[in-house]
């Protein structure tokens, strides 16, 4: 395999895998701190979700904005088919193998990753497709210039459209708007650091991958 696809495909693993963890434990809360902020309470699912817009602003680089956007759309069809196995799991009978408590365990686990699927499905596509817009928008306006200025500007506007709009969706009715709120904003300063910290991760994959890079503008790409 050559290194062009290969390192596709790894940065599309990365990707993918992010986005299904954060699918799976979005429901499980942790305390962390952060500089200048303090102690705050996010979602575990946040954890692992920021490293799918270094990947596709990553692609977005080196690939082009239609390899970009075709990897968001198949982040969507994952979350789509995930989704639909975990109601089929849910409605299924438990074998005469297993105790009857099983489904109750499978509940406890499983019973809330329907809605944070779908949650996060429409959060997801909207952020994603908004980010690899914006970034080539700053790359046209800077003409290539200031990496580090596309990397953050089209995260940091995707990431706060994402965390507003999974949060609401999933807790809307659920919790109290000001706690709604207090977990926004710190999902969001979560994001906006991690963000900021990834900036030199962009500038060393240019500097790896500019064989790729030089490659795809070759054909056009970019």
């Amino acid at each position: 395999m050559r290194r062009y696809d290969l390192v596709f495909l790894v940065l599309a693993g990365f990707f993918l895998a992010s986005l299904v963890l954060a699918n799976a434990i979005v429901f499980k809360f942790v305390d962390i701190p952060l500089p200048l902020v303090g102690l705050v309470t996010i979602s575990a699912g946040v954890l692992p979700y920021p490293v799918t817009f270094l990947c596709t602003d990553l692609i977005s680089e080196m690939y082009g904005k239609k390899r970009a956007n075709a990897l968001v759309i198949t982040g969507f069809v994952i979350s789509v088919y995930m989704l639909l196995l975990l109601l089929l799991g849910r409605a299924l009978p438990v074998s005469h193998l297993q105790d009857e408590a099983i489904q109750e365990h499978y509940m406890a686990v499983f019973g809330q990753s329907a809605r944070a699927i779908f949650g996060s499905m429409v959060a997801y596509l909207l952020a994603q497709l908004i980010d690899v817009r914006l970034y080539h928008f700053w790359r046209k306006l800077t003409n290539g210039k200031h990496l580090w200025l596309r990397n953050n500007g089209s995260t940091l506007l995707s990431q706060l459209i994402d965390t507003t709009a999974v949060v609401m969706i999933l807790f809307y009715g659920v919790w109290p708007l000001p706690q709604i709120g207090a977990v926004i904003l710190a999902s969001y300063a979560y994001k906006l650091l991690v963000a900021v910290a990834d900036t030199p991760l962009m500038y060393l994959g240019k500097w790896m991958f500019r064989d790729i890079e030089e490659e795809s503008r070759g054909q056009g790409l970019l």
